[in-house]
This record gives structure tokens, C-alpha cells and sequence, in this order.
């Protein structure tokens, strides 16, 4: 059974890293939800450049009027910064491969310790690794949610784009596990 989970893992990481180059790469999905254009962008990155100095994420709130409390309806913008530039793309992606084979291989080891009713139905084993998916997009982009966050709309597509990843990696896992 060992041979099976660390094979299904390495299938289900190879589904991951496809739909990756697929769905973000060529699609630009993920890239449309974060990377949407700033009119004037080279004055607001020089303000932030000059601005913000340490990596964090940084919350920009109105000012509060004259009762002490943030004004109705007025924008609330956060600011992400890792600290590293483009030069680190090389090496994020060294670190991110592996991380890619991790989760589908925790997920196929569950998987196979599951009541062998589970495992006796490929429609069952689908659906217990796409909940994984489930939880792992809720418990991850909801927390994304909200003020100085993603708009619902956009996290409810990240969710769903979780979703969809997992079920696919499900249908391999199942494939794979008897």
C-alpha cells in the first residue's frame, strides 16, 4: 500500500503542478484576481517604495471623523510586501515544486487509512479528497475575505478554483488507490 500512496502523491502533484501551468501560467487566473492594474502605478509604487520599508502587510484605513470612528463607505486598502523583488522568482519556484507533491501526498496516505467503504467506491474517494479540497480553499481564502482582503467575488472564485483542483486530484488519487 505504501507504493500506491507515495505513487498516487507523486500523480496527484503532477496534477497540481499541469493545472497550475494551465489555469495560472496560460490562463492568467489567479494573476487576474491579484495583479488587476493601478491607474498611476509608478507614482503609487515610488510613494510605497519610499514608504514602506520592512515586508508586511499593511492596512490603509480612512480617517476616523470627528466622533472617533472610521467614516461609512469609505475605502479600506491593504498593502502586501514579501521584501524580495523579481530576482527571487527562480528560487521561489525551486521551493514551490516540491510543495506542490506534499499535499497530494498527505492527502493520498489519508485516503488510503480511510474505512475500506470509502475506498470501495471511486465516487466516495473522489468526494473525500475533493472535501479535503474544500476545507483546505475555505479554512485558506476565506480567512482572505473582507476588510483589507479579497472581495467576495474573487474569493469565492479562489474557493472554487481549490475545489476544482482537488476534485482533479481526486479522480488520480482514486485511480490510484484501491
Amino acid at each position: 500500500m505504501a507504493k500506491r500512496v507515495i505513487v498516487a502523491g507523486l500523480l496527484g502533484g503532477f496534477v497540481v503542478i499541469v493545472w497550475t501551468i494551465v489555469v495560472n501560467g496560460i490562463f492568467g487566473f489567479k494573476s487576474s484576481i491579484d495583479m488587476k492594474p493601478i491607474p498611476d502605478e509608478r507614482g503609487v509604487y515610488e510613494t510605497l517604495k519610499s514608504t514602506i520599508t520592512e515586508p508586511g502587510r499593511y492596512i490603509l484605513n480612512p480617517a476616523v471623523d470627528s466622533s472617533g470612528f472610521y467614516p461609512a463607505n469609505e475605502p479600506v486598502f491593504s498593502v502586501l510586501y514579501g521584501g524580495m523583488g523579481h530576482e527571487a522568482a527562480g528560487m521561489m519556484a525551486l521551493i514551490q515544486l516540491p510543495l506542490a507533491f506534499v499535499a497530494p501526498m498527505i492527502a493520498a496516505w489519508m485516503l488510503s487509512m480511510t474505512s475500506t467503504r470509502t475506498r470501495s467506491s471511486r465516487q466516495r474517494k473522489v468526494i473525500f479528497v475533493t472535501c479535503i479540497g474544500l476545507l483546505l480553499g475555505a479554512s485558506g481564502m476565506l480567512d482572505n475575505f473582507g476588510i483589507g482582503g479579497y472581495p467576495l467575488e474573487s474569493t469565492l472564485l479562489l474557493v472554487g478554483h481549490d475545489i476544482v483542483l482537488w476534485a482533479l486530484v481526486g479522480l488520480v488519487l482514486a485511480w490510484r488507490i484501491r
